[in-house]
């Protein structure tokens, strides 16, 4: 796993400096080593640099150092990732006579791309972003993974005498750092989007003229400036049309999958929360690994919350090597600044995964494995249950006119959703009028289960000359690739596409990345796969969803010689104690920032809204939860720290 950066643009001191910057910004991601490397000169002096900060895991020896130049072709590449079927694809090369010095994967990706032209992006199974120049078209490609596991940020100038054409990075930050954008603006629909979702829907950023690339998507760029090729090379599955496959097929397509993942030419360490998805990534990698398992969980002194106990039981009954981290109040908040730093872009979410990444990393791990990804496989979110039957009703109530609807959904949530102090309601019930005013549309009823605030308070919260609420929360982009995906789908199937494009796809995978890869840390997501989700999507939906929430194929599967008991409990999730925390030890660091006009306003946001919100969080008003003050406080935080505000 690594850093990479890139500009084209001409090869000039001027642009040397903003890679050099770039670089530096991603030593985090790649401190084991760092490289840059220029094209020829076209004859206007323009080109590629390219740069690549490396944490080494495959092929430790020089060999595996980017940016790395393919003596048969001479294309060069930075890569980010892992390309877990080039074993395969190496032995496919050999057949066609050729030979390789390194003995990693990224050497096997170059040629193939050098021999057979942009095709072989489909080849690869995997989580990757890269960049490789083609010498002899003078052009570059550009690549993110399928599933979107890794990112790539692009960004393009403004005015048509810029010095440069595009510049590229795994993170956003690095683009900041580049000095490249000159005067970096909050961008309105990034903001209305950490408002609406807790963190920024893709394809746009919370930066403007930043963008994110599509996964499965490939790029191609010359030195213009001119984006010739832009296609989808791999699409969701949609399941319909395809052959069956059974348990033991789908099984076997599993446990293959969790092998490729555990290659690794260092030590390699096994998220372990006590949940299903974790146990069964466990249990899978105790069969297949050849040496001792380490497991590693993340225990508080709430006992509430604490699943180190569970965790315990599941690890003596696998037979793993056993890590227990245990995190206090007090340990949390001397790291705060940290994990804050460590996001990449604003979000409620990432600060557990940036501890439990700095734990392992600590413990002199480069690797770790998670089981995120089985609940939007397998239908593990309420969301499974909860909208299909909500789309029923409503549409079998159609009959009554949707304002009466509405008008009677409003008078029963006022009476039940108010706070004393007269601050509106954010509860599921809150939500009803806007959800039948949605009918039948899933993606708007998703959208809005999933919203933090209402559609009102969203557009109270943002500063009114400055951004409006996006539609459902999305970008539009966003929505018309989902509209096309889900198209046609029943609600079960639509729904795991939602899940897989946005609370996986925008959140999870992303943040995610900027906190393990903060601490030096690869983490792998074996249920986050093309080849397995393409193969899930084959089983019949009774198969693959029912019962709805318990993810049966997958405990079968993945838990097999485990005593069910050990997970016969309500689902949880893991969560930290933020909200104690929250009221106690952060509290005044928040009442600060949150009290501020001139820091809210700063970041898009209307103060005297974002202050009653947080009174009405301090005051316990109905459904004011931690997450919504925290996204709020992110926001905040992450314009004052980058200096980027609207």
């Amino acid at each position: 796993m690594c850093g990479i950066a890139g500009i084209i643009g001409r090869l000039d001191d001027a642009n040397r400096a903003a890679l050099s910057r770039m670089s530096g910004a991603l030593a985090h991601r790649g401190p084991d080593a760092e490289g840059t490397w220029a094209s020829e000169p076209d004859a206007r002096n323009w080109g590629a640099l390219l740069a690549h900060r490396r944490l080494s895991i495959l092929d430790l020896s020089p060999a595996g150092v980017q940016p790395m130049t393919d003596p048969v072709t001479g294309d060069v590449v930075v890569f980010n990732g892992e390309i877990y079927n080039f074993g395969e694809l190496r032995a496919r090369l050999e057949a066609e006579g050729q030979t390789f010095q390194s003995s990693g994967d990224t050497a096997v990706m170059l040629r193939a791309l050098g021999l057979h032209g942009p095709k072989a992006v489909s080849w690869l199974r995997g989580m990757f972003a890269f960049a490789c120049w083609d010498p002899r078209t003078r052009r570059l490609v550009l690549a993110r993974d399928p599933l979107g596991i890794k990112p790539l940020y692009l960004a393009r100038p403004t005015h048509a005498n810029a010095h440069w054409s595009l510049a590229f990075a795994s993170e956003l930050r690095a683009l900041l750092a580049s000095g490249l954008l000159e005067n970096p603006r909050l961008d309105p629909s990034g903001v209305a989007s950490v408002v609406a979702n807790g963190f920024v829907s893709g394809p746009g950023t919370i930066v403007k003229d930043v963008e994110l690339a599509w996964p499965g998507e490939l790029l191609e760029f010359d030195t213009a400036g001119g984006n010739p090729r832009r296609e989808r090379f791999w699409n969701i599955p949609r399941g319909a049309g395809q052959p069956t496959i059974s348990e033991p097929e789908l099984a076997h397509v599993m446990e293959e999958g969790l092998k490729l993942h555990l290659a690794s030419d260092v030590p390699l360490a096994v998220f372990l929360s006590g949940g299903v998805d974790s146990s069964a990534m466990a249990n899978l990698a105790r069969r297949a690994a050849q040496s001792s398992v380490h497991t590693f969980t993340l225990a508080f002194e709430d006992q509430e919350l604490n699943e180190g106990p569970i965790a315990r039981r599941i690890s003596e009954a696998i037979g793993t090597d056993h890590h227990e981290v245990v995190l206090t109040e007090a340990d949390f908040a001397a790291s705060l600044d940290a994990a804050l730093d460590s996001l990449d872009q604003p979000t409620f979410d990432g600060l557990n995964a940036y501890t439990m990444s700095r734990a392992i990393r600590s413990a002199g791990y480069k690797v770790a494995i998670s089981g995120t990804g089985g609940d939007e496989l397998f239908g593990g979110y309420r969301s499974f249950r909860e909208l299909p039957l909500l789309q029923k009703l409503l549409r079998s109530a159609a009959f009554v006119p949707r304002s009466w609807q509405a008008g009677g959904a409003r008078l029963l949530t006022q009476r039940l959703g108010r706070s004393a102090s007269g601050f509106p309601g954010q509860t599921r019930w809150s939500k009803l009028p806007d959800m039948l005013r949605r009918g039948g549309d899933l993606i708007g009823l998703y959208q809005l289960a999933y919203a933090l605030f209402l559609p009102e308070l969203q557009r109270d919260l943002l500063a009114a000359d400055f951004a409006e609420p996006l539609s459902d929360g999305l970008h539009p982009a966003m929505r018309q690739r989902l509209d096309g995906e889900t198209q046609g789908c029943s609600p079960l199937t639509a729904i795991s596409i939602m899940e897989q494009r946005i609370f996986l796809g925008e959140r999870l995978l992303r943040d995610n990345d900027a906190a393990s890869m903060a601490c030096s840390l690869e983490q792998r997501v074996p249920l986050v796969d093309q080849v397995l989700l393409e193969n899930v999507s084959r089983l019949p939906e009774a198969v693959r969803f029912e019962p709805l929430g318990r993810k049966a194929i997958l405990r079968r599967i993945g838990l097999r010689g485990l005593d069910p008991a050990l997970f016969d409990r309500p689902k949880s999730g893991f969560v930290m104690p933020f909200d104690r925390w929250i009221r106690r030890g952060l509290k005044k660091a928040m009442d600060e920032t949150l009290r501020d006009p001139g820091a809210v306003a700063a970041a898009g946001l209307n103060p005297a809204t974002v202050e009653r919100l947080w009174q009405a969080f301090l005051d316990g008003s109905p459904g004011i939860y931690w997450s919504r003050v925290w996204a709020i406080y992110a926001l905040v935080q992450w314009c004052h720290r980058n200096r980027v505000f609207r």
